[in-house]
């Protein structure tokens, strides 16, 4: 199956790139490359590309109000991935809330980039590592837990153990080896554990977890530069 791609950023060097390195994958192809949101949703009314990478600051319509158009029109099959320079916490926090599949720096390599299409195109989603430590942490220090999660108890010990090894963003297949048991069995599990919990996807959880204080705190990230951001956390589907 082709993942068809839709590139919206009004640098056109950057797009010509990263439209380059789609290339170099035979299961992505870029169906439109636009350079600003107003055409970014108009292209994706058009084309229903399954997944759209939508720079933040953008002429016209930013790439923020771009994405909650495309993903506010009913029927909408289009994922949404968020591509900035910006580490701006209230671009991530915008980006999540509206149900974008991934919040990701320019900064990653293009390897980080390709494997967050893919994890978008099949219902997950996808955060900065870096950016996702900041959420934790600042969720874990700053959200009381509740006395009791009823929710919680409806975990079989098996799923709370899955949801904890997530929160920590393992991948699946990390999970599955580490518990012994196979990458499907840990997929029915995870499923299991959002539709107890009424999550939407792996993000929601590792966040679910952070706010009812299930895992510490992570350590605050390197310096930029000192550490490289392409190291993927939370990969596998459900």
């Amino acid at each position: 199956m082709t993942l068809r791609i839709l590139l919206a950023d009004d640098h056109a060097m950057f797009r010509s790139g990263l439209k380059a390195v789609l290339g170099t994958q035979d299961d992505l192809c870029c169906v439109a490359e636009v350079a600003d949101g107003q055409a970014a949703v108009e292209e994706t009314g058009r084309l229903a590309p399954d997944v759209a990478i939508l720079d933040v600051r953008m002429p016209r319509l930013d790439g923020l109000h771009a994405a909650e158009r495309i993903l506010g029109r009913p029927g909408n099959t289009t994922k949404i991935i968020v591509l900035t320079t910006y580490d701006d916490d209230s671009y991530v926090y915008r980006a999540l809330h509206m149900g974008a599949s991934g919040f990701l720096l320019k900064s990653a390599p293009p390897e980080e980039t390709i494997a967050a299409i893919r994890i978008a195109a099949r219902g997950d989603a996808l955060i900065d590592p870096s950016v996702t430590r900041r959420l934790i942490s600042r969720f874990a220090g700053s959200i009381a837990p509740p006395a009791s999660s009823t929710a919680l108890e409806r975990l079989t010990a098996r799923e709370h153990e899955v949801l904890m090894l997530v929160a920590q963003a393992h991948s699946n297949t990390e999970i599955a080896q580490r518990l012994g048991i196979g990458d499907e069995t840990v997929k029915t599990h995870v499923s299991r554990i959002l539709a107890k919990l009424g999550l939407r996807d792996r993000t929601q959880a590792v966040m679910y977890a952070a706010s009812h204080r299930l895992v510490a705190p992570l350590p605050a990230p390197p310096p930029p530069g000192t550490e490289r951001l392409g190291r993927r956390r939370g990969r596998g589907g459900r």
